[in-house]
Protein backbone atom coordinates (compact mmCIF):
# COMPACT_ATOMS: atom_id res chain seq x y z
CA UNK A 1 0.00 0.00 0.00
CA UNK A 2 0.90 3.22 -0.72
CA UNK A 3 2.17 6.14 2.23
CA UNK A 4 -0.49 8.11 0.71
CA UNK A 5 -3.08 5.65 1.73
CA UNK A 6 -1.94 6.10 4.67
CA UNK A 7 -1.84 9.39 5.33
CA UNK A 8 -5.42 9.45 3.98
CA UNK A 9 -6.13 6.55 6.69
CA UNK A 10 -4.75 8.98 9.38
CA UNK A 11 -6.32 12.05 7.88
CA UNK A 12 -10.35 10.39 7.27
CA UNK A 13 -10.21 9.51 11.34
CA UNK A 14 -9.12 12.26 12.53
CA UNK A 15 -11.36 14.20 10.73
CA UNK A 16 -14.73 11.45 11.93
CA UNK A 17 -13.53 11.07 15.25
CA UNK A 18 -13.36 14.95 15.73
CA UNK A 19 -17.03 15.34 14.12
CA UNK A 20 -18.27 11.92 16.44
CA UNK A 21 -17.08 14.02 19.66
CA UNK A 22 -19.42 16.49 18.78
CA UNK A 23 -22.19 15.19 17.85
CA UNK A 24 -21.99 12.72 20.86
CA UNK A 25 -21.08 15.43 23.01
CA UNK A 26 -18.68 13.11 24.71
CA UNK A 27 -16.18 14.67 27.57
CA UNK A 28 -13.65 13.83 29.41
CA UNK A 29 -13.49 10.61 31.21
CA UNK A 30 -15.96 8.75 28.46
CA UNK A 31 -15.39 5.72 26.41
CA UNK A 32 -15.76 5.48 22.65
CA UNK A 33 -15.17 1.82 21.50
CA UNK A 34 -13.13 1.19 18.03
CA UNK A 35 -13.48 -1.64 15.82
CA UNK A 36 -11.33 -1.76 13.13
CA UNK A 37 -10.82 -4.03 10.14
CA UNK A 38 -7.22 -3.28 9.08
CA UNK A 39 -7.64 -5.72 5.94
CA UNK A 40 -11.07 -3.67 4.77
CA UNK A 41 -9.41 -0.52 5.29
CA UNK A 42 -6.31 -1.78 2.66
CA UNK A 43 -9.43 -3.39 0.49
CA UNK A 44 -9.36 -6.88 1.38
CA UNK A 45 -11.73 -9.23 3.09
CA UNK A 46 -12.06 -9.04 6.62
CA UNK A 47 -9.93 -11.80 8.70
CA UNK A 48 -7.61 -12.31 5.94
CA UNK A 49 -5.15 -9.43 5.45
CA UNK A 50 -3.91 -7.99 8.71
CA UNK A 51 -2.01 -4.65 8.30
CA UNK A 52 0.05 -3.27 11.02
CA UNK A 53 0.78 0.09 8.75
CA UNK A 54 -3.26 0.62 7.92
CA UNK A 55 -3.74 0.12 12.19
CA UNK A 56 -1.29 2.00 12.83
CA UNK A 57 -2.51 4.99 10.48
CA UNK A 58 -5.54 4.90 12.34
CA UNK A 59 -4.09 4.67 15.91
CA UNK A 60 -1.96 8.48 14.64
CA UNK A 61 -5.24 9.54 13.62
CA UNK A 62 -7.41 9.16 16.63
CA UNK A 63 -5.07 8.94 19.58
CA UNK A 64 -4.06 12.05 20.16
CA UNK A 65 -7.26 13.51 19.87
CA UNK A 66 -8.51 11.39 22.75
CA UNK A 67 -5.40 11.81 24.68
CA UNK A 68 -6.14 15.76 24.35
CA UNK A 69 -9.79 15.28 25.26
CA UNK A 70 -9.58 12.67 27.84
CA UNK A 71 -11.83 10.55 26.31
CA UNK A 72 -10.95 6.65 26.47
CA UNK A 73 -10.14 4.59 23.83
CA UNK A 74 -11.48 1.33 23.89
CA UNK A 75 -9.99 -1.06 21.22
CA UNK A 76 -12.48 -4.44 19.94
CA UNK A 77 -10.60 -7.06 19.07
CA UNK A 78 -11.61 -9.32 16.59
CA UNK A 79 -13.60 -12.88 17.02
CA UNK A 80 -10.77 -14.97 17.52
CA UNK A 81 -10.64 -13.20 21.03
CA UNK A 82 -14.70 -13.06 21.31
CA UNK A 83 -14.07 -9.15 20.47
CA UNK A 84 -12.42 -8.47 23.53
CA UNK A 85 -12.03 -5.07 24.66
CA UNK A 86 -8.39 -3.29 24.55
CA UNK A 87 -8.13 0.04 27.28
CA UNK A 88 -6.17 1.58 29.79
CA UNK A 89 -6.39 -0.28 33.45
CA UNK A 90 -7.36 3.13 34.81
CA UNK A 91 -10.40 2.83 32.83
CA UNK A 92 -11.34 -0.57 33.61
CA UNK A 93 -11.03 0.38 36.92
CA UNK A 94 -13.02 3.59 36.52
CA UNK A 95 -15.91 1.87 35.08
CA UNK A 96 -15.30 -1.63 37.60
CA UNK A 97 -14.26 -3.99 34.05
CA UNK A 98 -12.60 -6.89 35.50
CA UNK A 99 -9.30 -7.48 33.11
CA UNK A 100 -8.77 -11.12 31.67
CA UNK A 101 -5.45 -12.59 30.65
CA UNK A 102 -4.84 -12.30 27.02
CA UNK A 103 -2.75 -10.14 24.72
CA UNK A 104 -3.82 -9.41 21.33
CA UNK A 105 -1.54 -10.37 18.24
CA UNK A 106 -2.22 -9.22 14.38
CA UNK A 107 -3.90 -13.27 13.80
CA UNK A 108 -5.56 -13.05 17.36
CA UNK A 109 -7.25 -9.79 18.36
CA UNK A 110 -6.04 -7.77 15.21
CA UNK A 111 -3.70 -5.25 13.95
CA UNK A 112 -5.38 -2.48 15.43
CA UNK A 113 -6.08 -3.96 18.97
CA UNK A 114 -2.17 -4.50 18.98
CA UNK A 115 -1.35 -1.30 18.15
CA UNK A 116 -3.79 0.37 20.98
CA UNK A 117 -2.02 -2.42 23.39
CA UNK A 118 1.65 -1.79 21.86
CA UNK A 119 0.75 2.42 22.48
CA UNK A 120 -0.96 2.41 26.09
CA UNK A 121 0.67 3.02 29.28
CA UNK A 122 -1.20 0.41 31.44
CA UNK A 123 -3.35 -2.06 28.65
CA UNK A 124 -5.39 -4.50 30.08
CA UNK A 125 -8.12 -6.34 27.98
CA UNK A 126 -11.42 -6.54 29.65
CA UNK A 127 -14.52 -9.29 28.07
CA UNK A 128 -17.04 -6.05 27.63
CA UNK A 129 -17.46 -2.34 28.15
CA UNK A 130 -20.71 0.02 27.59
CA UNK A 131 -19.14 3.15 25.81
CA UNK A 132 -20.80 6.04 25.43
CA UNK A 133 -20.24 5.89 21.27
CA UNK A 134 -18.21 3.79 18.68
CA UNK A 135 -17.23 3.66 15.68
CA UNK A 136 -16.95 0.24 13.25
CA UNK A 137 -14.92 0.46 10.51
CA UNK A 138 -15.34 -2.42 8.18
CA UNK A 139 -17.75 -4.38 9.83
CA UNK A 140 -16.62 -5.38 13.00
CA UNK A 141 -19.75 -5.24 14.97
CA UNK A 142 -19.18 -2.81 18.04
CA UNK A 143 -23.02 -2.88 18.94
CA UNK A 144 -22.50 -5.47 22.16
CA UNK A 145 -20.17 -2.68 23.46
CA UNK A 146 -22.41 0.19 23.65
CA UNK A 147 -24.50 1.37 26.30
CA UNK A 148 -28.45 -0.19 25.93
CA UNK A 149 -30.02 2.85 23.70
CA UNK A 150 -27.43 3.46 20.46
CA UNK A 151 -28.37 6.04 18.31
CA UNK A 152 -26.61 5.91 14.61
CA UNK A 153 -25.17 8.80 13.74
CA UNK A 154 -23.52 10.02 10.01
CA UNK A 155 -20.50 11.95 9.42
CA UNK A 156 -18.78 13.31 6.34
CA UNK A 157 -16.82 10.84 6.41
CA UNK A 158 -18.32 7.27 5.07
CA UNK A 159 -15.22 5.29 4.81
CA UNK A 160 -11.76 5.04 6.31
CA UNK A 161 -9.33 3.53 3.44
CA UNK A 162 -11.76 1.12 1.76
CA UNK A 163 -13.71 0.25 4.97
CA UNK A 164 -16.89 1.19 5.62
CA UNK A 165 -17.94 3.95 8.16
CA UNK A 166 -20.47 3.19 10.79
CA UNK A 167 -21.17 5.25 13.81
CA UNK A 168 -23.16 5.83 16.63
CA UNK A 169 -23.20 7.76 19.76
CA UNK A 170 -25.62 6.40 23.19
CA UNK A 171 -27.83 8.26 25.34
CA UNK A 172 -30.18 7.64 28.24
CA UNK A 173 -33.37 4.79 27.50
CA UNK A 174 -36.43 7.38 27.88
CA UNK A 175 -38.83 5.91 30.27
CA UNK A 176 -42.55 6.92 31.67
CA UNK A 177 -45.61 8.15 29.83
CA UNK A 178 -47.73 10.45 28.72
CA UNK A 179 -46.65 12.86 31.74
CA UNK A 180 -43.21 12.34 31.70
CA UNK A 181 -40.43 15.13 30.66
CA UNK A 182 -37.49 14.36 29.69
CA UNK A 183 -34.15 16.48 30.12
CA UNK A 184 -32.74 18.55 26.96
CA UNK A 185 -29.01 17.23 27.78
CA UNK A 186 -27.61 14.18 28.81
CA UNK A 187 -27.23 14.20 33.04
Amino acid sequence: MSEQMYANISHDAETAVHELIEIAHLTSGQILVIGCSSSEMIGERIGKHSSMEAAVALYEGIAPILAERGIYLAAQCCEHLNRAIIMERACAEKYGYDPVWVKPQPKAGGSFATTVWEHMTDPVAVEFVQAHAGMDIGATLIGMHLRRVAVPVRLSVQHIGNATLVCARTRPAYIGGPRAQYQTEEP
